[in-house]
């Protein structure tokens, strides 16, 4: 089955171009003809939308919300047990999944209090890493989840994760920090992780570790959807917004890339629960209000996760490429205008 939409605007990554004709099947098509057409007067083809922080808790239920909403990829930050892992990768007509499977956490922290969080997650020195990271290539881990904190007993000690960056980069396995203090962000950064999920509640990030961070070329993925509920739950304990959206802006002037991500999850226990699919499009509003033109924040959430986490197949709409795709409503800034959604050419919604 091929479909054609005829005479829509499509956005490259960087720009939306004029009124053309997109055709594919399960893969984007050079041209040809179509089984179906689609009429895309006053509308804006994406590729479909790469949430880079998701948690799939409920099973094929969130992977449903978020294709909803244009979500076709996501990226879990955290799921368990493996078997559940590669049941949802294997789900079909709903976003695709990959995950980080089972994270590492420090033995004090919130995370290994969690209701239903493995002990085998929990990692105290750096004598465990080199065991942690060949469970999780076993487990078919996609890339590797840390979560950091500013110092021992709630977080692993600059050694252990030091350790453990070092263990998955021998594997080939980008590292990806969770970090919501200043504290736990300077933990990271020092250890050479690839990609930092979250951004400071506590304080705007200092200069010298955003410096760092641009030398590195250490990615943000700052949550800012859930850094907002966050706060709101935590304000008494000195926890603010502004911080994390003053770091965002921040960290974007100084040429750090910036990509979009929401936390969202269901999970008993977490502090605030995004909603999966619907919660990007918030996540886009916050990017955009930290600083990003509506430009940079679309491919925040398309062509650059695909480049940093090596998504070859998808994050743009080109010949070869996946057919993920978001038809809107539009100029395209406005993106709850949801019109269509295909994932691998199935028509979702």
């Amino acid at each position: 089955m091929t479909t054609a939409i005829e005479n829509v605007r499509v956005f490259d990554g960087s720009a939306v171009s004029g009124p053309r004709r997109v055709v594919f099947g399960d893969l984007v098509l050079a041209d040809g003809t179509a089984d179906t057409v689609v009429d895309g007067t006053g509308h804006v083809l994406l590729p479909g939308l790469i949430d880079t922080h998701v948690h799939v808790v409920r099973g094929r239920a969130d992977l449903e919300g978020l294709a909803r909403w244009g979500v076709t990829t996501g990226l879990d930050m955290g799921a368990w047990p493996v078997a559940f892992v590669d049941e949802m990768r294997r789900q079909k007509g709903v976003a695709q999944v990959l995950s980080a499977t089972i994270p590492a956490v420090g033995a004090g922290g919130h995370h290994a209090g969690m209701p239903g969080f493995p002990a085998e997650g929990v990692v105290t020195n750096p004598g465990e890493a080199r065991a942690f990271v060949a469970r999780r290539v076993a487990d078919g881990a996609d890339y590797l989840k840390i979560v950091t904190e500013a110092a021992p007993p709630e977080g692993m000690d600059q050694p252990t994760v030091n350790a453990l960056v070092r263990e998955a980069h021998e594997q080939g396995l980008l590292v990806v920090a969770h970090a919501v203090t200043t504290g736990a962000f300077r933990v990271a950064v020092r250890a050479g992780v690839d990609v930092i999920t979250h951004a400071p509640l506590d304080a705007v990030l200092d200069d010298d570790t955003t410096a760092r961070m641009r030398d590195a070329g250490t990615v943000s993925s700052p949550t800012l959807t859930m850094m907002e509920g966050t706060a709101k739950a935590f304000g008494a304990a000195g926890f603010r917004y502004e911080h994390a959206r003053d770091t965002v802006a921040k960290l974007h002037a100084a040429g750090v890339p910036v990509l979009a991500g929401t936390d969202a999850n269901s999970a008993p226990g977490a502090p605030f629960a995004p909603r999966h699919g619907e919660s990007m499009h918030r996540e886009l509003e916050l990017l955009t209000a930290a600083g990003l033109t509506p430009v940079e924040a679309l491919a925040a959430a398309t062509s650059l996760p695909a480049k940093v986490f090596g998504l070859a197949d998808r994050g743009e709409v080109a010949p070869g490429k996946r057919a993920d795709l978001l038809l809107l409503e539009g100029d395209g800034t406005a993106t709850r205008t949801v019109a269509g959604v295909w994932v691998a050419g199935e028509r979702v919604r």
